[in-house]
């Protein structure tokens, strides 16, 4: 998980990935009420904190100020992701760096003219020549435990999305990812030391009982 984290740490749009903890007691001190206890991983969640938002420069590049999400067609059925790096097709349609058509409103591809510039309004509509080429579908989800994510920045949900109403939509920008890479390589490196460190202790005890077994039996024999 950290790896990966780190690994996008400067992918557009990438939303960290955390763990939850509890707490275990092995079975057989269940019965003691003085038993001590650990910290176990039990899931991981997405922390989806807004990333800082830098300017591109480039007309293709979005960025979503506030809540929401933006509505692609995948394969698979609508995905959604803050990652904003856009393209446009050769039929003209707005689409992902992956080839997934932007949803407008509807959930229709939005077709532009690639000859010509166009501009995209706070509120996601697209206008090119004077004219409304359409309106991005911009989306939100009561509780964000909803969203499962898939590769890279995007996620499936498991519940239907609302409009998002608070959300604004910036041209020539992108959200960059929210990942600490300070914090994630520090916390890489203690995991990695703890992982020796334990590795250690199993060769020691492995050396301890075949030091033992070869005692005993010489003082058998």
């Amino acid at each position: 998980m950290l790896a990966n984290n780190l690994a996008n740490a400067s992918t557009s749009g990438y939303k960290t990935d955390r763990e939850a903890y509890g707490l275990y007691a092995a079975s057989e001190a269940v019965a003691d009420s003085f038993a001590a206890t650990m910290p176990v991983v039990e899931r991981e969640w997405t922390d989806f904190s807004p990333g800082t938002v830098r300017p591109t420069g480039n007309p293709l590049d979005l960025a979503i100020d506030g809540a929401g999400f933006f509505g692609v067609n995948a394969p698979g059925g609508t995905l959604y992701t803050r990652n904003g790096a856009f393209q446009l097709l050769a039929d003209g349609s707005l689409a992902t760096a992956d080839g997934y058509a932007v949803r407008g409103t509807g959930g229709a591809a939005i077709k532009l003219d690639p000859t010509r510039p166009f501009e995209v309004l706070p509120d996601g509509s697209v206008k090119q020549n004077g004219q409304t080429a359409g309106k991005i579908e911009l989306v939100d989800f009561a509780v964000t435990s909803a969203l499962f994510k898939q590769r890279g920045t995007y996620f499936r949900a498991g519940a239907a999305p609302q409009a998002a109403s608070s959300a604004r939509v910036g041209q020539g920008k992108l959200e960059n990812s929210n990942v600490g890479a300070a914090e994630s390589a520090v916390r890489l490196i203690s995991v990695l030391r703890q992982f020796e460190m334990l590795q250690k202790a199993i060769s020691l005890g492995s050396e301890m009982d075949r030091h033992a077994v070869e005692d005993v039996a010489r003082v058998g024999s």
